[in-house]
């Protein structure tokens, strides 16, 4: 190229040299293989307090008046995430439904992050659209969802849900509830119902619609945490004879505190009697359909009118990666779009803006286009068979201990708390029980400090529990067979603590 012909570039302090980036990257990425490589060997998550975190980032400085080092300043971030983060790619994390990433989801957000495509226009992110459409089919093909319904990719469960959501309060108001929002004569009237166990999405909707939490009926489980099939019909029975308009059914495929199912098929039957929108919170558990031996209940999510699905869950994909289905892809863009399809050489170009709240949206889709390409759908079974296979083999280790007692077992998800051996006996008087709850979530609060593994909890009819949820294909037969021995030496260690102060 002659010089005349060059192009003059821009000086700005925000720019690197290609060399610099090259050099920057190639040394970021040799250390997060190396992360991935030995974090297992590490604490599941740090010791600190929130002030000991403000402390390290010297929280209370002011922002710098000139700029730093590049390379200072990448070494500096690595080594405070590195060093001082909780790891859910870790073996034994197993608290909350956030799986391990798969690495080449890694790389994807990347290279999704170089081109930087703002997915809501077409003319702004042809390929990248394209590949988005493309993903949204094959999560529906994966769960068994029809392959013309519609979706979107979104930050998580609760956006996905609330995609959802909102589909159907436009398509059952009765009323142009977009126009008159609430002002309607009948809009005080609109119901939903979900049990006691639907995930706290379902509360922000409800306030963030203007329906307002009041328009929720909560439907009664079983003892096995499940929806009452009976006592949802005699509800909406009873909404309908006091003027009420009954609009939405929420299932759940996989509860967040147990894994239970609720029996999907009955409740979309009663919701085609009845002309409700029926929706499934699938976001932990969609993707099990075709997992062998799960409960049969699943299949009924084929039925749905709407789906949320976690990619950044069960999928492992990184962080962020909801996916909303719909059905009927023009009861999606009817709850969002304000202006008719855009045509463009006579080939509908689809403008994903008109699917969701979002207009400026980052390109979510590579990362879980190019996993789900490197693992398959038989891959995919595999793995989340074998997920569910580990929480059965501990739910069977802590059954047969003499000092932890378990109590649910369901998709991937086992709850149990530890018992000393003197009261095993005495677990119907109510201070026994209550002295358990405090020592068991005591217990879990040193286990998180150790770092030797990672749970949450579980409150199931005023039990408090140790719940350990596997969503991790780093996690092996080995990590779930220690878990019981750290369970017990920290619970006797607990209850040495609490014991003496305790009224027993």
């Amino acid at each position: 190229m002659s010089k005349s012909n060059q192009r003059t570039r821009r000086s700005a302090p925000i720019d690197l040299s290609a060399d610099q980036f090259r050099a920057l990257g190639h040394d970021l990425v040799d250390r997060i293989a190396e992360l991935l490589d030995t974090m297992g060997d590490r604490p599941v998550g740090p010791s600190l307090s929130p002030g000991d975190v403000r402390t390290l980032i010297d929280s209370e400085r002011k922002l710098p008046s000139h700029g730093g080092d590049p390379a200072d300043l990448l070494g500096r971030a690595r080594e405070l995430l590195f060093e001082h983060s909780l790891f859910n790619g870790h073996p034994r994390f197993w608290g909350y439904i956030t799986s391990s990433p798969a690495p080449l989801g890694i790389l994807g957000d990347l290279l999704a992050s170089a081109v930087n495509a703002n997915v809501g226009g077409w003319k702004l992110s042809p390929v990248a659209t394209e590949i988005e459409l493309q993903t949204v089919r094959w999560i529906a093909e994966l769960i068994g969802f029809p392959a013309d319904s519609g979706g979107v990719l979104v930050s998580g469960g609760n956006m996905a849900n609330f995609a959802g959501f909102m589909a159907a309060r436009v398509a059952q108001a009765g009323w142009d509830i977009r126009a008159e929002g609430m002002r309607g004569a009948q809009a005080g009237q609109l119901t939903l119902y979900a049990s006691k166990e639907t995930h706290t999405w379902v509360q922000k909707a409800a306030d963030l619609t203007g329906l307002g939490t009041d328009a929720i009926r909560w439907v009664p489980t079983g003892r096995d945490q499940r929806m009452d099939v009976d006592a949802l019909r005699r509800m909406v029975d009873l909404d309908r004879k006091s003027g009420h308009r009954p609009f939405l059914v929420i299932g759940s495929a996989g509860t967040v505190s147990t894994g239970a199912i609720d029996p999907l098929g009955a409740l979309a039957s009663l919701c085609r009697e009845q002309g409700l929108w029926f929706h499934v919170d699938g976001a932990y558990g969609a993707v099990v359909t075709d997992v062998p031996g799960v409960p049969e209940d699943i299949q009924g999510i084929r039925e749905a009118d709407s789906v949320a699905v976690d990619p950044h869950k069960w999928l492992y994909a990184p962080l962020e990666a909801g996916c909303a289905l719909v059905r009927d892809p023009e009861k999606l863009r009817a709850a969002f779009s304000y202006h008719p399809p855009y045509y463009h050489f006579g080939e509908e170009a689809t403008n994903l803006v008109d699917f969701s709240p979002q207009n400026s949206r980052g390109f979510r889709a590579l990362k879980v286009w190019l996993t789900l390409q490197q693992v398959g759908r038989e891959g995919y079974l595999s793995m989340i068979g074998e997920d569910i296979r580990l929480a059965k083999h501990l739910f069977d280790l802590v059954k047969a201990h003499d000092r932890l007692q378990a109590f649910t077992n369901g998709l991937s998800i086992t709850t149990f708390r530890y018992v000393p051996a003197d009261l095993r006996d005495r677990l119907a008087e109510p201070n026994v029980e209550i002295y358990l709850n405090e020592l068991n979530s005591d217990l879990l609060f040193r286990m998180e400090k150790s770092g030797e593994a990672f749970l949450s909890n579980a409150v199931i009819d005023g039990t408090f529990l140790m719940r350990l949820c596997i969503v991790n294909f780093r996690t092996s037969r080995e990590d779930i067979e220690v878990l019981p021995e750290i369970a017990v030496r920290l619970g006797e260690q607990t209850d040495r603590d609490l014991r003496p102060t305790a009224v027993l």
